[in-house]
């Protein structure tokens, strides 16, 4: 049975915007038969144990329920490194030895966006490699040969459309984008892939700020046999200047604000009369969802 999900990062506690969009992932769920799955992504070495477990129960607390026990993606290395060897095997993985300073600083093709990997490490010979491992003194990054018909210098120019159930069809250009750090941690890129797929999640419900990133998980998704999801980037919430809720920017978590005053408070953001997430059920239409961002003010 396909499922959906929510999937916090254990860096920080939930604020009332992580809240708002887990109700929703959880909306999103249930008013399509779907099972409702909670992973914890916590492959960063900058995630917390003590974090993850306040976030799974602040989630609970505000009603939010789910299927099977929550999944923590640490405890999944074999899925990693099996993806791994299959692209690896197939010959479209190549080791990058560049720092984030190279590449903002290589040039680009025109069409590239800002941030896209220019292909410096792409086509280097065996003897570059060596020069190159000499004199990083790390293990390498491996990157993603998104099309293995490229030819240096010029970069991949792969695209690829997602559709969005809020946002329509989405196209982005898919880079030679890294699935496994110098460090040996796997990428959230290929992490998030293997997970859904393992996992039999089929719709992916989440921020509007993760719409960019849809093109190359869906990309590498399709390059591993798996399906690929149905994709809802619901709106974010933002603060009375406009900027993304973070604690440094006046970020609100449920220990600040109460259980009642959250749940009413992302009720009225959608347009609902509710004191439960269960009283949400019978008046969720994705149709009808606020495109715009909410402008949260705690007063």
């Amino acid at each position: 049975m396909n499922a959906g999900r929510f999937a916090p990062s254990p860096s920080a506690d939930l604020h009332i915007g992580n809240l708002r969009t887990a109700v929703l992932a959880w909306l999103f769920a249930r008013t399509t038969g779907r099972r409702f799955l909670m992973r914890v992504d916590d492959l960063d070495d900058r995630t917390f144990t003590d974090i993850a477990r306040r976030q799974l129960e602040d989630l609970a607390a505000i009603g939010i329920t789910w299927d099977e026990p929550a999944q923590w993606q640490t405890q999944h290395a074999d899925r990693y490194a099996d993806a791994i060897s299959q692209l690896a095997g197939r010959e479209l993985l190549y080791e990058c030895y560049c720092s984030r300073r190279d590449i903002a600083q290589a040039p680009r093709a025109p069409h590239a966006p800002e941030g896209a990997y220019p292909g410096t490490c792409r086509d280097l010979t065996d003897a570059d490699r060596t020069e190159r491992r000499a004199q990083l003194g790390r293990p390498p990054a491996l990157r993603l040969r998104t099309d293995a018909g490229a030819e240096s210098p010029a970069p991949p120019a792969v695209t690829h459309t997602v559709h969005d159930l809020l946002h329509g069809d989405y196209t982005g250009i898919v880079d030679d984008f890294v699935v496994r750090r110098g460090d040996g941690v796997p990428a959230y890129n290929l992490a998030v892939v293997v997970d859904d797929a393992a996992q039999d999640i089929d719709q992916v419900v989440r921020g509007d700020d993760l719409l960019p990133s849809s093109p190359r998980q869906a990309y590498l998704a399709r390059l591993l046999g798996y399906p690929e999801p149905t994709y809802a980037h619901v709106a974010l919430v933002l603060n009375s200047d406009g900027a993304r809720l973070a604690k440094r920017d006046g970020a609100i978590t449920l220990a600040e604000i109460g259980v009642e005053r959250a749940i009413a408070q992302i009720a009225d953001s959608l347009g609902y009369q509710a004191s439960t997430v269960e009283d949400m059920l019978p008046q969720f239409d994705p149709a009808k969802l606020p495109r715009e961002p909410w402008i949260y003010r705690p007063s």
